[in-house]
């Protein structure tokens, strides 16, 4: 979310908070043998620009989009939409976490409800690889606040002193009748429960503070550990060896020209290979997205330096609100394989040109005239073998066409043989139109993919009519 000056009416206040940017995660790792970037962001407003996007880099300054520039994750609970996500790592690897805002603008969420009774709980992935996520649960963080009204951009970071995280966000807790956020925080270890929320960061008056973002810093570097950056009206730099400890303010990138007029949404990066940071910001003013802004010391304002032009593309998607995280190679060979950019493609009925296969409500149907995403899947390698495809939702990634009981439903993946089975076919030439083609079942050779009463089935084929049901052209 953005930081929000408090000169600002409570209307330029709710229009201003339409357009956010920054997150991060702990621990960071930077070694030079590592070999690249992955950010995580959402791109706008309305219910598909409110999901969870992913861009990777080689070199944290120039971008492209995964995935095709869809989604990777859609929240399917709360309010179903999800913003200022941060992505977090345990301290051995082993776990991931994505936290989120629960909020969809323009899809269900007034701006006056949203912070005055917005959701007080934040959404939670889980991951053992990077690129299998868990169902999201809601975390309830600020219900126990008093007259705490929402939860905004969430952030965790590893504490070593006391071997948990440190899970902070902002909570609107009215001052004199008036809007003012202000940073709360809880310690967990699992993002499944926390303690009592206090407060972490309270600017004076009515100052607001919606957004922060920590980074830690190496020994030699600057005087202190860590070093956090707020979108408070200015982009205001503090720096503390405790992470709950006393925190110095330092200044902020107003002597270059950066206020809160016209940047907020900070958000860290550490480059892998030399000791120097970039602090993304996103141009809200101008609605020019992310831009970077470096420096070798990040407790020193006077060191941060603009980019010079051209050196820096932040790829097709707009960035916002977005979380980066140093890729071990490992990591990236799962990433880049898992959300490679598999064009999405429609599948249209031989015998009813004009009806495509689309999912409604997971049920699954062929429909005029589809041209949404919801008609659209990516033919993935089959999820049982070689030589087969399975059918991926573009708006529903990890969600698969799946057959149960001659049945077709849009499910999602529970990694199991019997689902991998069921959601995987071979493609073989149309038995209507050998130039068009069909879908035998895998774990049912016998039986295809085909429409009935124009709802999608598994059947044998054994009449003219079925072949047509059962015959499909790949399209785009």
């Amino acid at each position: 979310m953005y930081a929000l000056r408090a000169r600002l009416s409570v209307v330029l206040l709710a229009v201003c908070l339409l357009f956010t940017g920054q997150a991060l995660t702990t621990p960071q790792r930077a070694a030079a043998a590592d070999p690249g970037y992955l950010m995580l962001h959402f791109t706008g407003e309305g219910s598909t620009g409110q999901q969870m996007y992913l861009a990777h880099s080689t070199d944290g300054l120039h971008w492209n989009d995964l995935n095709g520039g869809a989604p990777i994750l859609r929240s399917t609970l709360g309010t179903k939409g999800v913003r200022d996500p941060a992505l977090v790592r345990s301290p051995d690897g082993s776990k991931y976490w994505i936290i989120a805002t629960d909020l969809c603008w323009g899809c269900g969420s007034t701006v006056d409800g949203s912070i005055n009774n917005g959701s007080r709980s934040i959404v939670v992935w889980e991951s053992t690889d990077l690129v299998t996520w868990s169902q999201p649960w809601l975390l309830n963080v600020a219900g126990a606040i008093p007259d705490g009204r929402n939860a905004w951009a969430p952030e965790a970071i590893w504490n070593p002193e006391t071997s948990d995280y440190v899970l902070y966000w902002a909570t609107n807790v009215p001052l004199d009748g008036k809007t003012k956020h202000r940073i709360f925080y809880a310690r967990t270890k699992d993002f499944r429960s926390i303690t009592t929320p206090r407060i972490y960061i309270d600017r004076p008056g009515a100052q607001e503070l919606i957004d922060t973002q920590i980074v830690e810093v190496p020994a030699g570097v600057g005087n202190y550990r860590y070093v956090r950056a707020s979108g408070d009206g200015q982009i205001t730099l503090e720096g503390s060896n405790s992470i709950l400890g006393t925190w110095t303010n330092l200044g902020n990138l107003s002597g270059i020209g950066l206020t809160g007029a016209q940047v907020e949404g900070p958000m860290w990066m550490k480059f892998r290979d030399r000791n120097e940071w970039t602090l993304y910001l996103d141009q809200y003013a101008s609605r020019g997205g992310y831009m970077p802004v470096t420096t070798t010391n990040p407790s020193d304002p006077g060191s941060y330096k603009l980019p010079a032009s051209g050196s820096y593309n932040l790829g097709v998607n707009k960035k916002r609100h977005g979380s980066i995280l140093p890729l071990t190679a490992a990591e990236e060979t799962r990433v880049l394989a898992r959300w490679a950019s598999t064009p999405a493609k429609r599948l249209q009925s031989f015998n009813f040109q004009d009806r495509y296969v689309r999912h409604a409500n997971f049920d699954v149907r062929i429909d005029q005239n589809i041209t949404g995403p919801d008609a659209q899947f990516r033919l993935q390698t089959g999820l049982a073998g070689t030589g087969t495809v399975s059918f991926e939702s573009v708006n529903y990634p990890g969600y698969f066409l799946r057959h149960a009981n001659n049945d077709f439903q849009l499910v999602r993946n529970d990694g199991t043989t019997q689902f991998a089975a069921d959601a995987t076919f071979r493609q073989v030439a149309g038995l209507a139109d050998s130039t068009w083609s069909s879908f035998q079942s895998y774990n049912h050779p016998d039986r295809y993919i085909r429409h009935y009463a124009y709802q999608l089935r598994l059947d044998t084929i054994t009449t003219a009519t079925a072949r047509g049901d059962a015959t499909f052209r790949v399209t785009n």
